[in-house]
């Protein structure tokens, strides 16, 4: 697997698993398990993070409900991070309850309601690798190993000020536990006895980028990783007027050349710049969608895309748009029972491949969400061909469509 591959497989599946012994490829942090076995994450360039959007006011990519599931993460730190004189990773696993009971505490109520919104978050956070939350416990996830060590000594002082939780809850299942879940817990707690002796260990690459960013001084250095951080993890386009990089040719180059690097290409919209999938690495990469997420996506491309586009209410290079696909229109629609059509729905949402809206005095809908910035323009043709062979196999169009492809 090349660099590129495999940065490009990380953001789009997630850490990546590497088997014992097995290196990290080029620009990844390995987090080495006591087994030998590890998990790769991409490293950012000169330490950066993604709050360095907050410096520019730039808004990241919104995470559903992301009070709630920055406390839940609170609590789970609170009861996995045991040990405040080492680092937080890996930590301990703790039961479910006490993650709770710990998230009780902090918000000072146990209804209903609180439980759903921590369920919720779980998900959440283990979708995302934040968390890993199987059979009943909870670990911290490989997500937790890239904070930077500058703010350990701030997340101790504010694990110091949460309440802990005192009161058991009932037992909860969080996430659905597959087949074989607790036989591999068990292996797991056999393994870790077994290699007593041995430590989880963090491994980060040395100067990521260091041959592209030297030659620059350190002002427009930052401004390069500034705009390589935007074009990557803010939720819309940016400006070339915020990210002077952007603007200028040869620092612009410099940032085209970090995100090939990382099987990426920037994406142009006038005056704003965003990153996209390479369309060679696209077909590799792959994609956490299943069937049913993807079978959803096209109805809602279709109800607030194709359709509108079709009565010329939309241009036809766009694929943002103001006409919901309303929930009761995708359910008519669909063969999905209810609850896995809501399981699709809340997965691409945390995707932010569709966002869901108000649509008049109706219930609310969905819309394509901002990931659809991201695509190139080949992608967005193919979309569009795509599209055309759903919503329509048997027309014309369709027919056109397939001749060219032969």
């Amino acid at each position: 697997m090349t660099s590129e591959l495999a940065h490009a497989r990380a953001r789009a599946t997630g850490p990546l698993a590497l088997g014992a012994g097995e290196p990290a490829p080029p620009g990844m942090i390995r987090l080495g398990n006591p087994d030998g076995t590890g998990t790769a994450l991409p490293a950012w360039p000169d330490g950066a993070t993604p709050s360095l959007l907050d410096e520019y006011q730039v808004a990241p990519v919104n995470v559903e409900r992301a009070g709630e599931t920055r406390r839940v993460l609170a609590a789970a730190l609170k009861c996995c991070w045991n040990d405040l004189s080492a680092d937080p990773w890996p930590g301990s696993a703790a039961p479910v309850e006490d993650v709770l009971s710990a998230y009780r505490a902090l918000i000072g109520r146990g209804d209903d309601l609180m439980r759903n919104w921590a369920i919720g978050a779980l998900r959440r956070l283990h979708d995302s690798a934040w968390l890993e939350v199987d059979a009943g416990l909870v670990r911290l996830g490989p997500r937790c190993a890239c904070w930077p060590a500058a703010s350990h000594a701030q997340l101790r002082e504010l694990l110091r000020r949460l309440p802990s939780g005192e009161d058991g809850s009932a037992g909860l299942d969080v996430l659905p536990a597959p087949d074989g879940a607790q036989d591999r817990t068990g292996r797991q707690a056999a393994g870790e006895e077994a290699g007593a002796g041995a430590t989880a260990s963090v491994s980060e690459p040395d100067g990521v980028d260091e041959d592209l960013l030297a030659p620059f001084d350190e002002r427009r250095r930052a401004e390069i990783v500034a705009a390589f951080m935007a074009v990557e993890h803010a939720a819309e386009p940016v400006g070339e007027a915020r990210f002077p990089a952007l603007r200028d040719p040869a620092p612009r180059r410099t940032v085209a050349e970090m995100l090939r690097r990382r099987g990426r290409v920037l994406v142009q919209d006038r005056e704003r710049w965003t990153s996209g999938y390479e369309d060679g690495t696209a077909a590799l990469a792959g994609s956490s969608l299943g069937e049913a997420e993807r079978a959803v996506l096209v109805l809602v491309l279709v109800h607030s895309v194709a359709i509108p586009r079709a009565d010329g209410l939309l241009p036809a290079d766009s694929w943002l748009s103001p006409f919901p696909a309303q929930a009761d229109e995708l359910r008519r629609h669909t063969r999905l029972p209810v609850g896995e059509l809501d399981a699709a729905l809340r997965t691409l949402r945390h995707a932010g491949l569709v966002t869901q809206v108000k649509a008049g005095e109706e219930a609310g809908g969905y819309v394509p969400g901002p990931q659809f910035h991201r695509l190139t323009p080949q992608a967005r043709r193919r979309l569009q061909e795509e599209l055309i062979l759903a919503a329509g196999p048997h027309t014309p169009l369709a027919a056109a469509v397939r001749a060219n492809r032969r």
